[in-house]
């Protein structure tokens, strides 16, 4: 018996690396599998529906159950035919795992405005759309039981801001708020919404230069199979305790970030004069502030 024994998913972006893993493992624990990838080279370009074609055989093989995709999620009504997909072939959807992403790294000055419209169209756009058909079709089952699960991928070049990937921080932030706002707004339809940030060896972190990687002490610990079963678990009925939330998956690390909220609060008995304001937030919001000990 799996954990995932009935349960339906979608996993975009499930042809290589990250989603891969997630895809395999989610089979691997019962869950049948809508293996969605447009095929695309790093930065977007091209299609080719073979990983796709190869990571639902490979499922096939091992006895689960998978269909293969090749919908681009960043397009509206490619996305409202991918969650047809699951409910057509399986008959239902209750989990829908959002990874599909693109890279146009360049520094901020010196970024196309079609470099900075390109990420964020696969990965905020495509997000939203995804997100928005498994919406509507849980909230017109209205279902008071259901478990349903939206896991999206944000990553830490948003969280603390990697230099030379403005579109990409930008792109993964807006997922976080997307992350939230669903959270918020779905529960009452019996799903819950949250955000992995995930950290691995991929075509992706390939790209990025050597010296700005970080160490690890062996390659089974940078394993894209090691951000797979914190999305297994939240993809199950067991985790419907947790929304809202961005949970790091990294090697053998697995964290929970704090949710944003105000450190520091400066309250007025009316407007503010800026000098009178300049001298408190110096002192009350100064480096020091919110610095771990």
């Amino acid at each position: 018996m799996g954990r995932l024994d009935g349960r339906v998913a979608i996993v975009t972006g499930a042809g290589r690396g990250i989603g891969r893993s997630v895809a395999t493992l989610l089979a691997s624990e019962g869950a049948a599998v809508v293996v969605n990838d447009l095929g695309a080279a790093l930065d977007g370009s091209g299609r080719d529906t073979g990983p796709a074609g190869q990571v639902a055989d490979e499922i096939s093989a091992a006895g689960g159950k998978a269909v293969a995709n090749g919908a681009d999620v960043s397009d509206h009504a490619a996305a409202e035919n991918l969650i047809g997909t699951a409910i057509e072939q399986f008959g239902r959807l209750d989990v829908l795992v959002n990874v599909a992403g693109i890279l146009r790294d360049r520094m901020i000055f010196n970024m196309t405005e079609q470099e900075w419209d390109d990420v964020i169209r696969v990965h905020l756009r495509g997000t939203f759309n995804t997100t928005k058909f498994a919406a509507a079709h849980w909230r017109s089952v209205r279902d008071t039981s259901a478990q349903n699960r939206i896991i999206n991928f944000t990553s830490v070049s948003g969280l603390h801001g990697a230099p030379g990937q403005p579109n990409y921080a930008a792109a993964k932030m807006g997922i976080v708020g997307l992350t939230y706002s669903s959270a918020n707004a779905l529960g009452q339809y019996g799903v819950t919404v949250n955000a992995i940030s995930p950290g691995a060896a991929t075509r992706m972190t390939d790209s990025v230069p050597t010296e700005r990687r970080r160490a690890r002490a062996t390659a089974d610990e940078w394993s894209p199979d090691n951000v797979a079963p914190v999305v297994a678990y939240l993809a199950s009925e067991q985790s419907g305790w947790i929304t809202g939330r961005i949970v790091h998956s990294s090697g053998y690390e697995v964290a929970l970030y704090s949710n944003p909220e105000p450190i520091v609060r400066l309250i007025g008995t009316g407007p503010w004069d800026i000098d009178a304001l300049a001298s408190q937030v110096e002192r009350s919001f100064g480096p020091h502030v919110g610095r771990k000990a």
